[in-house]
Formats: structure tokens, C-alpha cells, sequence
């Protein structure tokens, strides 16, 4: 398996198609907006170059990673004679399942289809394609090129020779590879979205602010950042999303999204990606939002 095709040049889409180019797989890279292919290959440039002033990386192997990227704006073009495809699109249903349809139709039946999805179920995104033993869940972990997890969600189809074959590929990008099965949230974010849930609902009753609930967590209970702060790097949108996909897959009212989380999200404040969540974001730092002028401005009415 030498072939890779990654659909989307975002976040989690550039880093994807970084790590598989490092280690020496031809990477096709596909967005619709050449933009975002632009954006997508700069990114991917400026993170290779802190890899080489850490050492960790020669300027050799900087320029090779980048000459095994080819960019595409065409999913038909971009597909041809792949091996493997992982979409990292927007987390969204509709979207994703007309991707893995087009997919179906443009790739080899040999080839499997992976999804970046961090909640949405794979048997699902399966139904639509005429493989569903060959999709499966490769979600990544945010840095990408740095974050050692990925976790492998078996779609109810998923056969036991793809998901060893995907566990072999992430052994060989240097991750370790965790299989879980296709439940709601699968297990990263049942167990980690529910607990950003619940410090955004402290913020929102007045237990305590920003700053102090990130440094209890972070202090406490030795997480690198706090859970106010990641969710503002993971996208307060992405959180709404998942915790929406949580609570309508188990019905369950205590996954119901906190009401601050959907004000702000309506409100276009939705983290590093919009410049301002629960903390102020400029040029990559932050700045803390004085919660109770925070509050004042979400939470009337």
C-alpha cells in the first residue's frame, strides 16, 4: 500500500496528508477550493520547518515529504490508482456521505475508505457505498504530526483484514492504534466531550471562570491544557456537533449540549478557528475573556 489520497486541506486534512508523505507515501491532497489547497500545502511547509529547526527532521527530507504531495480539486482525479483514501472533511453528515458515495463510484473495489470522523457513525457512512466491509474510522488526533494516537472504528461490516491492514499503516506512521467499536462518539470523545460539557455548564451557573476551571483541570488532575482551552482548539462548533450526535444517539438528556456552548456557536464564537471563544486568540496566543462580561453578552435572554 504505497497510494494514499486524503479528502480535505484543513486542519486535520494537511496534517493527515504531512504524516503520510513523511513516511514516504505518495499522497494525492483534494479540496474543492484551490485556496484551501494553498493554504492546506503552507501549513504543511511552515510545520516542516519546525521540524528541521528541532532537528527532528533534514532539510532532505523536508523537500522530499513535500515532493510526495500532489494537489487536486477533483475527488475523480485525485482517486485514481489509490490505495487507501482517509476523508478529513467538515464534520458534517450530508457532506460526508456523498463524498464516500462519489468514492464508491471513483475508486478501485480493492481500495478502502477511511473517515476522519470523530463521532459520526462509520456503518453508516458503509451504507452508502457498495464496500461497507472496507470503511472503517481512522481518526486522528489533533496536531496530527505529533499526537501519537489514532483510533480505529470498526464499522458493523468492517472486516478483520481491513482493520488489521489500517492498524499496520498506523504502526508504520508511528502511532499506536487503538480499535473501538462504531457506537456514538466511539471512545475519545464519548468520554472527552462530556467532560468539556460540563465546565462549560460550570461556567455558565457561576461555579467558577475560565481561568480557574482550566487550572483546576490542568493542575488537579495533570491535563496539559484545560478543557475550556482545548475546546476552544478543537472548535466550539465541532463541539456542538459531537455532543448533538452524543445526545441524539443515546437519547440520554445528560449529553444534551449546554446552552452557553450553543449561544456562542450562534454567536460565531467558536474558538482559535474564529479568533475569540472562551479565550481571546490572536496570532496564536491567547487572552483570557473576563467571564463575567462573557457572560453578560451570551447568555441575555
Amino acid at each position: 500500500m504505497k497510494n494514499i489520497a486524503v479528502i480535505g486541506a484543513g486542519t486535520m486534512g494537511n496534517g493527515i496528508a504531512h504524516t503520510f508523505a513523511q513516511f514516504g507515501y505518495n499522497v494525492s491532497l483534494i479540496d474543492v477550493a484551490q485556496t484551501s489547497l494553498d493554504k492546506g500545502m503552507t501549513t504543511i511547509s511552515k510545520n516542516l520547518d519546525r521540524q528541521v529547526t528541532k532537528g527532528s527532521l533534514s532539510e532532505e527530507e523536508k523537500t522530499q515529504t513535500l515532493n510526495n504531495i500532489t494537489t487536486f480539486t477533483s475527488i475523480e482525479e485525485g482517486v485514481k490508482n489509490v490505495d487507501l483514501v482517509v476523508e478529513a472533511a467538515t464534520e458534517n453528515i450530508d457532506l460526508k456521505l456523498k463524498i464516500f458515495a462519489d468514492l464508491d463510484k471513483f475508486t478501485d473495489q480493492n481500495t478502502i475508505l477511511a473517515s476522519n470522523t470523530s463521532s459520526i457513525s462509520i456503518t453508516k457512512i458503509g451504507s452508502v457505498t457498495s464496500r461497507p466491509e472496507k470503511v472503517i474510522g481512522m481518526h486522528f488526533m489533533n496536531p496530527v504530526p505529533v499526537m501519537k494516537l489514532v483510533e480505529i472504528i470498526r464499522g458493523y461490516s468492517t472486516t478483520d483484514e481491513v482493520t488489521n491492514t489500517i492498524m499496520e499503516i498506523s504502526k508504520k506512521l508511528n502511532k499506536v492504534p487503538v480499535e473501538v467499536n462504531d457506537y456514538p462518539g466511539f471512545i475519545a470523545n464519548r468520554i472527552l466531550m462530556p467532560m468539556i460539557n460540563e465546565a462549560i455548564c460550570s461556567l455558565y451557573e457561576g461555579v467558577a471562570g475560565v481561568e480557574e476551571i482550566d487550572t483546576v483541570m490542568k493542575l488537579g488532575m495533570a491535563h496539559p491544557m484545560g478543557p475550556l482551552q482545548l475546546a476552544d482548539f478543537i472548535g466550539l462548533d465541532v463541539c456542538l456537533a459531537i455532543l448533538e450526535v452524543l445526545h441524539n444517539g443515546f437519547g440520554n438528556p445528560k449529553y444534551a449540549p449546554c446552552p452557553l456552548l450553543v449561544n456562542m456557536v450562534v454567536a460565531g464564537k467558536k474558538g482559535v478557528k474564529s479568533g475569540e471563544g472562551f479565550y481571546s486568540w490572536n496570532h496564536g496566543t491567547k487572552e483570557l475573556i473576563v467571564a463575567d462580561n462573557f457572560k453578560k453578552k451570551v447568555l441575555v435572554g
